[in-house]
């Protein structure tokens, strides 16, 4: 690889960081908490906004169900510390999210920011790991740091009187730039590239819904925008694990090694998969 596609992603990010730098801070539209979904079914109010974060709950589940007892595949591996981060975070965006809209205000959109930056974290960490082929728990960790680090930020600039979303918002950005060129640089598998690719695109769309909430609740009541949104994310999650899981099951498996009497105490050779 020529040095300059070495650098390339290192660029892009310190470009988008200078961008945001310069760009002097990004406050929260006024109004954000004026969700068009006024609804109360059951006594839970914004029902729709509340009960469309399900889906994410049931991604992760469904992700660590046919993940995490594969981490050690080949094909798994050096990402599974980012993907992991991931499904927690998409877990934990259920119960924040949950949280927030059953009555939306800044304290509690803490706990709706917090959890989907972690994902944003685990994602950015698990397609690291899995481009540079190594181990992504220091990356994993970092970079949950620093998604703790970017909601954290936001919440105390708010209290003072002036927030600054630009780290937030950094770090969602991030993953739409970096993973596709990441993956371009360093030829990963058509299949990764298409799952992936396909769940930025419904991200994209998911923050077009979300820019659009009154809009689309006039076109798709009960449905809003921001019910919309959580939909798209979920379908976005959905592909993104699916591909993974996809990847393993198509996958060689790791050889599993074991001593080998006859070739000398302590010498290591492969053991044959009964299956």
């Amino acid at each position: 690889m020529k040095p300059l596609q070495r650098h390339l992603a290192s660029a892009v990010t310190l470009l988008l960081a200078a961008a945001a730098l310069f760009h002097g801070p990004i406050h929260q539209p006024e109004g954000y908490h004026d969700f068009a979904d006024q609804s109360v079914v059951w006594g839970v109010p914004h029902f729709c906004d509340v009960s469309s974060n399900i889906g994410f709950a049931l991604v992760a589940f469904w992700g660590w169900l046919g993940l995490a007892r594969q981490r050690e595949h080949e094909a798994l591996r050096h990402g599974w510390a980012g993907y992991r981060l991931f499904l927690i975070g998409l877990f934990l965006t259920a119960l924040g999210s949950t949280w927030y809209h059953l009555a939306p205000d800044n304290a509690r959109l803490v706990w709706d920011r917090l959890p989907i930056a972690l994902a944003c974290a685990g994602l950015l960490a698990g397609v690291m790991g899995d481009v540079y082929r190594r181990d992504s728990h220091r990356d994993a960790a970092l970079l949950a740091l620093a998604a703790a680090g970017s909601v954290a930020w936001w919440r105390y600039t708010d209290l003072a009187g002036a927030d600054d979303l630009r780290p937030y918002l950094l770090l969602q950005i991030l993953p739409i730039v970096l993973i596709p060129l990441w993956q371009w640089l360093y030829g990963a598998p058509r299949a990764d590239r298409l799952a992936f690719g396909g769940a930025i695109a419904l991200y994209i769309l998911a923050k077009a819904a979300e820019l659009n909430d009154h809009a689309l609740a006039a076109w798709f009541s009960p449905v809003t925008g921001h019910t919309l949104k959580h939909l798209l994310a979920t379908a976005a999650a959905l592909l993104i694990v699916a591909g993974l899981r996809s990847r393993v099951a198509l996958s060689p498996a790791t050889p599993r090694r074991s001593v080998d009497p006859a070739a000398g105490n302590g010498v290591v050779s492969p053991r044959p998969d009964p299956s």
